[in-house]
């Protein structure tokens, strides 16, 4: 068999071998026992999303985490031995381990551990499509493993001159770290040259004067879906997290004919890592830059406003916690409702459609739909409108027969709400933003 024949078949064996997985979490005082059991159930779908199994699972109840591995040592062999037990090959753990942590870990149980973080950025570096989604996931995996380089056996060797210190030259360590800093230095400039590529378009989209909405939500809570219905597209739909991480951005029209542009972010989830969001930090400032933020929520998961909390943390943390939001409930099909009861908003009896209820009178204003099969379409589309023209007002303009370029560009710029035909004339109600009433000054009815 050829070297490739063997890379190959390797390929493919280690695809139908998928890994086993101990999940482990800590309750502290701050938290709870449902919450840490939330978080690992969590951490599970995570964990299948990057291709493994769990086989296990293990908790503990501690006032503050161990310096040196996180667990105390009692169970930490406790650890070890179901890992013995059921043949794991990796522990991973809901929170942030440090360096040191991780390192002792690994020598008590004879295996890999790491944590939460590294399994979101394994996840983020299969999904990644387009090159600044590439550049991106690979900048935030440099930032993650810059401090756990570690050297290996000889690897430490001495540098420095004089009696004592002499050695054959430079660490494979220094040589590791350095190439590592190069690489992000590279990234980074790349991003930069992509991100003034973004800007260039969005003061295009600027110019013309379109409205942006964003959408923005929990992974899986059906973004993509609510983009291919709302725009008639075929971007990328799975039942999995993160299943698409590049931004896309697609038109579609209001009810009175504006034509407004939709984007759809990467999906956030709870304890989503810093370094994901600095490097997707350019992707997101779309979101600063729109009109209106509608906020998806998958209606039939449990712990709606633990999910909500999370997305409104990202949000504040790149400064987007001010904006004009509309929160929408989606995946109504899936929750146990009568057809009666999703036009008057009642539920039947059933843990998520009571949650979504609850939700809803907690909201004001929000919207119940479903992207899959079309339900409440229609009424989030009155209701995004009627949000976007909150700081607008209706103007009336007097335009005369004779410039029918003016009469067209009006009907391009705003949404036509009356018009009245006279001899020489024709009168328009017109919805106008700030900038289209200086356009049209000279022709405003008296």
């Amino acid at each position: 068999m050829s070297p490739t024949e063997s890379a190959f078949t390797d390929t493919l064996i280690s695809r139908e071998v998928r890994e086993r997985i101990v999940i482990v979490g800590v309750t502290f005082p701050q938290g709870t026992p449902a919450a840490t059991e939330a978080g690992l159930n969590e951490l599970a779908l995570l964990v299948d999303t990057a291709g493994a199994d769990v086989a296990g699972r293990i908790t503990q109840r501690r006032t503050a985490p161990d310096s040196a591995t996180y667990l105390g040592k009692g169970k930490a062999e406790e650890l070890l031995e179901m890992c013995l037990e059921i043949d794991a090959d990796t522990v991973v753990f809901d929170d942030d381990l440090s360096p040191a942590q991780q390192r002792n870990l690994e020598k008590i149980l004879g295996r890999t551990a790491i944590d939460r973080t590294a399994v979101i950025l394994d996840i983020f570096a299969q999904n990644a499509r387009t090159p600044e989604g590439r550049a991106q996931v690979e900048l935030a995996l440099l930032r993650y493993r810059l401090p756990r380089l570690r050297g290996r056996g000889t690897a430490f060797s001495q540098q420095a001159g004089g009696i004592g210190t002499r050695g054959p030259g430079e660490t494979q360590l220094e040589v590791d770290r350095r190439r590592l800093v190069n690489r992000m230095t590279r990234l980074e400039a790349d991003l930069r040259q992509l991100d003034r590529t973004r800007t260039v378009q969005r003061k295009g989209r600027q110019r013309g004067r379109q409205r942006t909405v964003s959408l923005v939500g929990y992974t899986n809570a059906g973004k993509s879906t609510l983009l291919n219905r709302l725009c008639a597209s075929d971007v990328l739909v799975e039942n999995r997290l993160f299943s698409t991480l590049d931004p896309r951005t697609r038109k579609f029209d209001l009810p009175g004919g504006e034509t407004v542009l939709l984007t759809d972010t990467v999906g956030f989830v709870r304890k989503l890592p810093h370094q994901v969001v600095e490097a997707f930090r350019s992707t997101l400032e779309v979101v600063l830059e729109s009109d209106l933020i509608v906020h998806v929520v998958d209606g039939s998961a449990p712990d709606l406003q633990g999910q909500i909390d999370a997305v409104h943390t990202v949000l504040a943390e790149i400064g987007a916690d001010d904006m004009p939001e509309l929160l929408v409930i989606n995946k109504a099909d899936a929750l146990t409702m009568s057809d009666a009861g999703i036009d008057g908003g009642d539920f039947e009896d059933g843990d998520a459609g009571e949650e979504a209820r609850q939700l809803m009178a907690a909201h004001p204003g929000s919207i119940l739909v479903s992207a899959k099969t079309g339900m409440g379409i229609d009424d989030l589309l009155v209701t995004v409108g009627d949000r976007l023209r909150v700081g607008d007002r209706v103007v009336e303009l007097e335009i005369p027969w004779a410039r029918g370029d003016v009469l067209a560009a009006v009907h391009r710029e705003g949404e036509i709400v009356g018009e009245e035909a006279g001899e020489t004339s024709t009168r328009i109600q017109v919805v106008l933003d700030d900038a289209g009433k200086a356009r049209f000054a000279e022709f405003l009815a008296s």
